[in-house]
């Protein structure tokens, strides 16, 4: 998405969507750039940790059940690196990780399937925090 700050300067949001399940990571994609976000996607978190760059993006899009890494794993890499990004959580399963609450708490947490609007209004919200 195109953000307008100034006359003279435009902000291009970008989204890091990371989910194991190729055709989430299609569809969402799709969506997410029909509405001028740029997104880079990955199905193995570690490719995504190897890729992720400080202040690049606006918002993470992170599956929580992934073969290669524990999102919480990857998450607590990602902070070390960059404590001020956004990030979202997807499920499919219930959100029932007693001992990751406070980062749970802390962030955006949707659960699969989600309708479109749902998902682009999450995010709009999330950028605008």
């Amino acid at each position: 998405m195109i953000k307008k700050i100034s006359k003279k300067e435009i902000i291009i949001l970008s989204i890091l969507l990371i989910d194991d399940d190729q055709d989430v990571n299609i569809t969402l994609k799709k969506i997410l750039e029909e509405k001028g976000y740029n997104i880079l996607a990955f199905s193995n978190p570690i490719e995504a940790l190897k890729s992720f760059r400080k202040n690049f993006y606006n918002v993470i899009i992170l599956d929580i059940k992934m073969p290669q890494m524990n999102c919480f794993e990857f998450y607590n890499k990602i902070r070390k690196i960059d404590n001020k990004v956004k990030v979202c959580f997807l499920t499919s399963g219930e959100i029932n990780y007693d001992r990751y609450d406070e980062i749970l708490n802390k962030n955006l947490c949707l659960r699969k399937p989600i309708e479109n609007e749902v998902l682009l209004n999450a995010i709009g919200n999330v950028i605008e925090l």
